[in-house]
């Protein structure tokens, strides 16, 4: 049996692990993986989402499942692609951490998001699940019905930002309402926070999606 010297062995161990950093190496494939961290989804509806062909999602996705970050599955005519696990949805927040703490850059872009910082939700994630629980505050989900039926915060309430105009009956003006959707870089919370404050009611936002909740070692609520 061939035994491999120390040098070689080290080279074949980290050149493993480099397979995971070659497979983030792309935006668009680290986006890929915050929407599939929400739920498994059809190349088409990953397509969509990051604003590329069919053959490049498909791509990328082949990339991610060849690192084994992604595992997929036929439906019929679709191919249906989820996370290979939920340790890959804290790496992806690991690495947003890492990289808004060394890089001046993403900060400053984190920053231009945040033209109203105001609007944030002030209390912490504890805070805010207690203060739900209690009824003081609206926890509303924003993002597509079957993302929040995959996992969502405790407490939170559905309600897909394309029907919230029309559902504002719904909700109660007498308490705050803090809204959120797929994490620090998802828009959806901050349009659904403006219409809001438009029509009268009192809401945030929390830049926390159900990933950044499950890393911090909160509990989220499944089927």
């Amino acid at each position: 049996m061939y035994i491999m010297d120390n040098r070689t062995l080290k080279d074949l161990l980290y050149e493993q692990v480099a397979r995971v950093g070659k497979a983030l190496a792309s935006p668009k494939r680290l986006e890929m993986l915050e929407m599939l961290a929400q739920g498994e989804k059809s190349v088409e509806a990953v397509a969509e989402a990051v604003g590329v062909d069919i053959k490049l999602a498909s791509a990328h996705l082949k990339a991610l499942k060849e690192a084994r970050l992604v595992q997929s599955r036929r439906d019929g005519k679709r191919m249906l692609y989820r996370l290979s696990g939920q340790d890959v949805a804290q790496l992806g927040v690991t690495l947003r951490q890492v990289a808004e703490e060394h890089l001046v850059e993403l900060r400053l872009a984190v920053q231009q998001m945040m033209a109203e910082p105001e609007q944030l939700s002030k209390v912490g994630r504890k805070e805010l699940m207690a203060q739900a629980k209690r009824g003081e505050v609206v926890v509303l989900d924003v993002r597509p019905p079957q993302e929040y039926e995959t996992a969502h915060l405790p407490y939170a309430r559905s309600m897909p930002l394309p029907e919230l105009a029309h559902r504002l009956s719904e909700l109660p003006r007498d308490v705050e309402i803090v809204a959120y959707c797929r994490g620090p870089f998802c828009l959806m919370s901050d349009e659904a926070v403006a219409l809001l404050k438009k029509r009268g009611f009192r809401a945030r936002k929390t830049f926390d999606g159900v990933s950044e909740w499950q890393a911090a070692g909160l509990p989220l609520t499944r089927p």
